[in-house]
């Protein structure tokens, strides 16, 4: 484990490190030449927590700025569809979607709440306003508009809907009502709405520049939004409780991954697509992602019995999937199967599980490893403005140790099997909460806290 973080941190950071806006994270780095370098849908919400922590806001910064240098790429996008406002690209260069799969690039819509959910991220975390009061701003009222024009109103039923679309699983194309973009759709609209709020009440100059360059109307398209985030439908399967995938999704023959001959995974090598498309099994975290990202909304019950039931049928095929399921199953206290997870994704390509690393490593996500312990055996979060922890130990490990930075403190964790250990090397003080007690956190004065089991 140790060996493949080192590793996974040293190829992300000679990869990519923030010195120029224009460039973007490779989803194979340098090492080869599959997907040819072209920019993924998925470097913010997936390698952006690991660069804002620990390489600094500026880097961070610039990997969020790369995607309102290609704005006018993103309205082009939607224009194509006939849909008003911004839609990022699933694959692009130039902004402009070069990705050629009408299902994933007409239908995975999805991707275009990653963007708004890392700029909304990025100033939670940081505290800092300025990528948002300058340039963040213009990328989320640009996705907010594509929603309000991409969803509709079923008068049958009273609720706004999303028809024909791929969610994160892309084992199920052309579905309705994917309760992960549905989600994320309405969190993206509430985001804009507050962050709008903020900017017209404290920096009144650059609102009249978005309301003039944009004709925004604030009034009228807000309470559009707040219409359809009201309104919003979210399947549920009230019985198991748990967040049904999209319609239909329940009616399924539901085994289980073990069901699966070895010899017939992975799948998307030896089945038919039809046969994948109408089989049970998900490719990568989709219900569960949105628990991940949006985690302050979900208790750990709710969390529990969603990752009871869509984990057993997840045959991870893909490399952005394994760390997601880790962190949940760390975060419901199930030790091993987050440290069976992590092995996983940390060694990815230094034991090749997926027999494809002479095509190159699986840079984009390498920084899911990082996560996994310090988002979950540590249980790092954000709630309230103040860090947040909840710390767990693998078995197999005595202690594991890391450094963040947060708000222009940087603070040292050591995690051991009795007590946690906590310095802060850079700042004054700094509040954090750690198994729901409140400590401060003074420079030169290390906190020991007893651990909880």
């Amino acid at each position: 484990g140790q060996q493949g973080i080192r590793f996974n941190i040293f190829q992300l950071f000679s990869t990519y490190y923030g010195e120029d806006a224009r460039l973007n994270i490779g989803p194979k780095g340098f090492t080869g030449e599959k997907y040819g370098g072209a920019t993924y849908w998925d470097t913010e919400a997936y390698c952006l927590p690991m660069y804002t922590a620990i390489a600094g806001e500026e880097v961070a910064q610039n990997l969020l700025k790369y995607r309102w240098l290609q704005i006018d790429g993103a309205y082009h996008n939607a224009r194509e569809q006939g849909l008003p406002g911004a839609l990022y690209p699933m694959v692009t260069f130039t902004g402009i979607e070069c990705h050629n799969e009408w299902e994933i690039t007409f239908e995975e819509i999805h991707r275009n709440n990653a963007i708004a959910y890392a700029i909304y991220a990025y100033t939670q975390y940081t505290g800092d306003r300025s990528y948002l009061d300058q340039y963040g701003i213009d990328v989320l009222l640009g996705i907010a508009r594509f929603w309000a024009g991409r969803v509709h109103y079923c008068k049958r039923t009273g609720q706004y809907m999303i028809h024909g679309v791929t969610g994160p699983n892309e084992y199920e194309n052309n579905v309705n009502n994917n309760w992960y973009t549905n989600y994320s759709c309405v969190q993206c609209l509430q985001s804009t709405i507050e962050c709008l709020e903020m900017v017209a009440h404290e920096y009144p100059e650059e609102y009249n520049r978005i309301r003039r360059s944009t004709e925004f109307r604030h009034a009228e398209e807000t309470a559009r939004w707040k219409e359809i985030i009201e309104k919003m439908y979210l399947p549920e399967d009230k019985e198991r409780g748990i967040f049904v995938q999209d319609d239909g999704y329940p009616d399924k023959v539901l085994g289980t991954v073990n069901d699966i001959p070895v010899n017939e995974r992975p799948i998307n090598q030896h089945w038919s697509w039809d046969r994948i498309l109408r089989s049970c099994y998900i490719k990568q975290s989709d219900v569960l992602l949105g628990l991940f990202l949006y985690y302050e909304h979900f208790d750990r019950e709710t969390i529990r019995r969603n990752f009871r039931f869509y984990e057993p049928r997840t045959v991870h095929e893909s490399s952005l999937s394994p760390f997601v399921h880790a962190i949940l199953a760390a975060w419901i206290g199930d030790t091993e199967e987050a440290y069976r997870l992590f092995l996983h994704s940390t060694r990815l390509d230094l034991d090749d599980y997926n027999n494809e690393v002479h095509q190159g490593l699986h840079v984009t996500s390498m920084a899911g490893s990082w996560q996994i312990i310090v988002r979950g055996f540590a249980g790092m979060k954000i709630l309230d403005g103040q860090l947040d922890f909840t710390p767990i130990i693998p078995e197999a490990w005595d202690s594991y140790t890391f450094k963040v930075n947060f708000r222009n403190c940087t603070l040292q964790m050591k995690v051991g099997k009795q007590e946690i250990k906590i310095s802060l090397l850079e700042g004054y003080e700094l509040n954090i909460r750690i198994s729901e007690v409140v400590y401060n956190l003074k420079k030169g004065k290390d906190l020991i806290v007893p651990k909880q089991n």
